[in-house]
C-alpha cells in the first residue's frame, strides 16, 4: 500500500467516523450549552434511534430512509415526554442532580435494551444502493460511508443556519442569556426550552440510526460512547454548532491515523489531543469566554 493509499484511507475513514461523531453529539453541545443541562444520558437516546430503526425495518418492513425519520420522530416525542416530566424539574438543579438522574435513565435505557433486543448488538440492513462501491481516481470509497459524509455537512448546514441565522435561534439564544427579560418580552421559555430539548435528542437519533453501522447499537451503547460525545464537546465549546464540527473532525481523523500508522497507541490518541487542546483553550474551539 503506497503513501497516498494510506493517506487517502485515513481521511474517508475519519471524515465518516468523524461525520457520525458530529451527528451524535452536536444535539449534546445544544442542550448542555444552551440549557445548561449537563443530560449525560444523550448517548441513550442515540441508541434508541438506532433499536427503533431496526424494529421498523425488521418488523414492520419500512424502507430505510422512512425508518430513519420514524425513528427519529419517535425519539423526539419520547424525549418530549422526559423533558416535561424529569428533566424540566432539574433545569435550576444542580450540577449533581442533573448527573445522577442521567446516569439512572443510562441505566435503564440499558436494561430494557437488554430485555428487548439482547445483548448482542443489533445489525441493520443497508438498502441496496447504498451497499456497494464507488470507484474515483482509481480509489475505491464505500457508497454508505460517502453518505454519511454527505449527511454530517448537511445537517452542520442547515443547524448552523437554524440556531444563527434565523428569529428562532435568536430567541433561543435570548432565553439562555438572560431568561427573565425574554419571558419579559413575551417570549414562552417552557415551549422553547422543551423544543431545544427535543431538538438534541432527534440529532442524536438521527447520528445513532445512521452511523448504526460505524458504531454497533448494543445495550451499552449509551455509556460506551459518552466519553467520546464528551470529548468531542468539550474539544468544540459548549453552546457552539461548529466547534463540535471541527472538533470531530480533528479527533474523528486523528483517532484513524493513529490506529492505522500506530495501533499500540491508536486508543489513547483521543485523550491526549483533549489534554492538549483544553490546555491551550479550555473553552473550547469555539466556546464561549
Amino acid at each position: 500500500m503506497t503513501a497516498v493509499n494510506i493517506v487517502v484511507g485515513i481521511a474517508f475513514s475519519g471524515a465518516a467516523y468523524a461525520m457520525v461523531l458530529y451527528m451524535t453529539s452536536v444535539g449534546l453541545s445544544v442542550t448542555m450549552g444552551l440549557l445548561g443541562v449537563a443530560n449525560l444520558a444523550h448517548g441513550a437516546f442515540a441508541m434508541a434511534g438506532g433499536y427503533f430503526l431496526v424494529t421498523f425495518m425488521e418488523k414492520l418492513n419500512v424502507p430505510f430512509g422512512i425508518a430513519v425519520v420514524l425513528s427519529c420522530a419517535a425519539v423526539g416525542v419520547v424525549s418530549l415526554v422526559l423533558e416535561r416530566g424529569l428533566y424540566s424539574r432539574i433545569y435550576k438543579g444542580s450540577e449533581l442532580d442533573q448527573v445522577v438522574l442521567s446516569m439512572g435513565l443510562i441505566f435503564i435505557a440499558t436494561a430494557v435494551a437488554h430485555v428487548l433486543f439482547g445483548a448482542q448488538p443489533v445489525r441493520v440492513i443497508l438498502p441496496e444502493a447504498a451497499s456497494g462501491q464507488l470507484t474515483v481516481s482509481g480509489f475505491t470509497f464505500p457508497t454508505y460511508r460517502i453518505f454519511l459524509i454527505v449527511a454530517g455537512l448537511c445537517v452542520f448546514g442547515l443547524l448552523w443556519l437554524a440556531i444563527e441565522r434565523t428569529l428562532i435561534g435568536a430567541r433561543i439564544r435570548a432565553a439562555v442569556d438572560n431568561r427573565a427579560m425574554a419571558e419579559a418580552t413575551g417570549l414562552n421559555s417552557k415551549k422553547l426550552f422543551a423544543a431545544v430539548f427535543a431538538l438534541g435528542s432527534v440529532l442524536a437519533a438521527l447520528g445513532g440510526s445512521l452511523g448504526a453501522e460505524v458504531m454497533a447499537i448494543e445495550p451499552e451503547y449509551a455509556l460506551k460512547h459518552l466519553v467520546y460525545f464528551l470529548i468531542v464537546v468539550a474539544v468544540g465549546g459548549l453552546g457552539s454548532v461548529k466547534g463540535p464540527f471541527f472538533a470531530a473532525l480533528l479527533l474523528g481523523v486523528g483517532d484513524s491515523a493513529c490506529k492505522i500508522i500506530a495501533p499500540e497507541f491508536g486508543g489513547i490518541f483521543i485523550y491526549v489531543a483533549l489534554f492538549i487542546l483544553l490546555l491551550i483553550r479550555p473553552n473550547g474551539l469555539f466556546g464561549r469566554v
